[in-house]
């Protein structure tokens, strides 16, 4: 068998990774040597550092001022939890879920909360569900960029001005890299490991005045963990979203986000971020229509990721495999890519179909991005190479 000649263009940075992802350009660990360590969070300096990491996310995010910012617990599922299990029960709820984060929005509203009047709206890996049928007089909980699917809402049209229920989004991939309209967003939930590359282990929660509202005037029939308190006497603790946090942060990882932020505020804000990503996107949007292999696992356009990008291989010798036989092909594909130090973190989410998943996000350099397609080829011909002679 002859050898596939390897691609001479490498990138010069091969974390793919959809989370943590890939940190900022440049990046080293000097740039947490102003980190507050082996301080109180409560003292000054640690309560700086956290209103400053507020008042930036703001200002990059574009966050209403009248919208509250908090930082919290156990990553952008912790956030999520605390939106849960606070705000829930007051009147019927739908989930609408088309990946595996999602499902398990459902499943803790359906089986967790054991909510009586819940429903859900869910469609298989590659779709969105049928939005139209969700009922905005009842709360609504979403993923607005499915990380396991590569599939996204493309906006908020569906979303109307005035719901009478709350809308609960777990943005995690898809803030600082799409724009969210918080004018149709009552909780919104991400962290900073995903697409600013911070590390892992915080989540943010993001209140409309609806949802305050919400907190103030209604309490759940179940007991709160400590972490997901958020009012005392009926009143919102206001401390909470002023960076006075409920349990001790990591001020490494705060340092971390912070040095994230300032360098995406030197870029110009969210529009420069949304544009680094939508190139990033580009570039494997032309790889895949240039290559009759691979397909995008979104099956409509405008909902494709623009940073969690997922592929189906389509080539009719590897979909005549059996299901183990395809995923064991992409594992091999990732493995090889791997071993090379061409793209770490490239394959499917477990749950997820067979494939590959590749980051795009804002922290990624576009050149590294055009650099890994021609050892998608590489790899995809070596080991359909490999399969033929075993099978001869």
């Amino acid at each position: 068998m002859a050898t596939i000649a390897t691609p001479d263009l490498r990138p010069a940075n091969p974390r793919f990774s959809s989370g943590p992802c890939a940190k900022r350009p440049g990046w080293t660990p000097e740039a947490l040597s102003d980190a507050a360590t082996g301080r109180s969070h409560r003292a000054k300096i640690g309560k700086a550092k956290l209103k400053e990491a507020i008042d930036l996310t703001r200002e990059v995010l574009e966050v209403p001022a009248d919208y509250r910012i908090g930082i919290v617990p156990a990553s952008d599922t912790g956030a999520v939890e605390m939106a849960m299990w606070s705000l829930l029960g007051e009147r019927g709820v739908d989930v609408a879920a088309w990946e595996s984060f999602g499902s398990g929005w459902v499943t803790d509203a359906l089986k967790q909360l054991k909510l009586e009047d819940a429903r859900k709206f869910e469609a298989d890996y590659g779709k969105l569900p049928d939005l139209t049928e969700v009922d905005f007089d009842r709360d609504v909980v979403f993923t607005w960029n499915g990380t396991t699917s590569g599939v996204r809402v493309p906006n908020a049209d569906f979303i109307p001005a005035d719901r009478k229920g709350l809308t609960i989004c777990d943005a995690t991939s898809g803030a600082f890299a799409q724009k969210l309209d918080f004018s149709k967003l009552d909780v919104v939930t991400f962290s900073w490991q995903k697409v600013l590359g911070g590390e892992g282990g915080h989540g943010v929660l993001i209140l409309s005045p609806r949802a305050v509202e919400r907190l103030e005037s209604y309490t759940p029939a179940w007991p709160l963990p400590k972490i997901f308190r958020m009012t005392k006497g009926g009143k919102l603790i206001e401390g909470i979203f002023e960076g006075a946090t409920i349990n001790t942060p990591s001020m490494l990882c705060v340092e971390d986000y912070l040095d994230a932020l300032k360098w995406a505020k030197s870029l110009g804000g969210l529009d420069a971020l949304v544009a680094r990503a939508d190139g990033n996107a580009a570039v494997l949007d032309d790889f895949v229509a240039k290559n009759d292999w691979i397909e995008n696992l979104a099956e409509d356009p405008a909902t494709r990721s623009n940073t969690s990008m997922c592929f189906k291989i389509v080539d009719p010798a590897i979909a005549a495999l059996d299901e183990k036989e395809q995923e064991a092909f992409a594992k091999g594909m990732v493995s090889m890519l791997e071993k090379q130090g061409i793209a770490y973190d490239i394959n499917a989410y477990r749950d997820a179909p067979s494939g590959l998943r590749i980051w795009t996000g804002a922290t990624v350099e576009k050149a590294d991005v055009e650099a890994v397609t021609g050892w998608l080829n590489w790899a995809f011909e070596t080991q359909k190479a490999e399969l033929s002679q075993k099978a001869a």
